[in-house]
């Protein structure tokens, strides 16, 4: 078992690395581990001493050498099926880092945008609103969706289940005398639709590029990228432990 599974893995690193230049610097590397055996072989004292000094940086130029085949093998590696099944990231934590992803750089370059996620409260009369996507949640999609150039930047992106499941929709907007007079159609309408349901609603400024969030009514201005990943996380794995808690009770 061990020489197959030694056997698999030089074959791996030779088709990674064959047509590139990185087989002449192995034969190269391979040739002064020869030398180096003749050397400690013949006892050579001399050339083991020099051999003994190069040894200790060795690590460090094979890792600088092959840095772009260690790249591809480690990337190769990540993409096995098996692999990404025995190391999955939770799908929370997937979804959670790509819409962090994509608000973090609507932010930045201060294109306006508009989130809500679904829980409890159903929103399939909001959903009906706008465009149907049924999209898997993608930092680049949702970057692309908000873009003023794109016909689908109005109104609210809705993910229910890890999906997009429309974009272009139109959410209540709140008439309540608490909110700043300052504050636009965008963060009215997130106060409005947390009001009347249970959902989660992510804004960002297109004047100023802040990202804020509403929930059970409540506006939290001013949030950091940290404040947001942290907030967006524990919702998303409390829903995901409502979900799996109530699928054990149906059982």
């Amino acid at each position: 078992m061990e020489i197959l599974i030694f056997a698999y893995i030089l074959y791996k690193l030779y088709v990674l690395m064959r047509g590139t230049i990185a087989v002449q610097i192995f034969i190269g590397v391979l040739a002064l581990f020869l030398v180096q055996f003749l050397v400690t072989l013949l006892n050579m004292r001399m050339l083991g001493s020099l051999f003994g000094l190069l040894s200790e940086v060795f690590v460090l130029a094979v890792i600088i050498l092959f840095q772009p085949e260690i790249r591809r093998l480690l990337l190769a590696l990540g993409q096995n099926p098996l692999v990404r099944r025995l190391v999955r990231m939770p799908e929370h934590e997937a979804l959670v880092s790509e819409v962090v992803d994509a608000v973090s750089l609507l932010s930045r370059q201060r294109v306006g945008c508009l989130v809500a996620f679904e829980r409890g409260t159903g929103l399939r009369s909001y959903i009906e609103t706008g465009t149907p996507l049924q999209a898997k949640v993608t930092s680049d999609l949702i970057v692309t969706i908000f873009f003023a150039q794109n016909p689908l930047h109005d109104g609210a992106v809705i993910i229910k289940d890890r999906k997009i499941e429309a974009a272009r929709c139109i959410l209540p907007v709140s008439t309540s005398m608490k909110l700043s007079p300052h504050l636009g159609l965008r963060h009215r309408a997130a106060v409005g639709l947390t009001e009347l349901t249970d959902a989660f609603v992510i804004v960002v400024s297109e004047e100023t590029g802040r990202i804020s969030f509403s929930t059970d009514g409540h506006l939290e201005t001013n949030v950091s990228i940290e404040e947001l990943h942290g907030y967006l996380g524990s919702i998303l794995l409390q829903q995901a432990s409502e979900s799996r808690e109530l699928e054990v009770a149906e059982v």
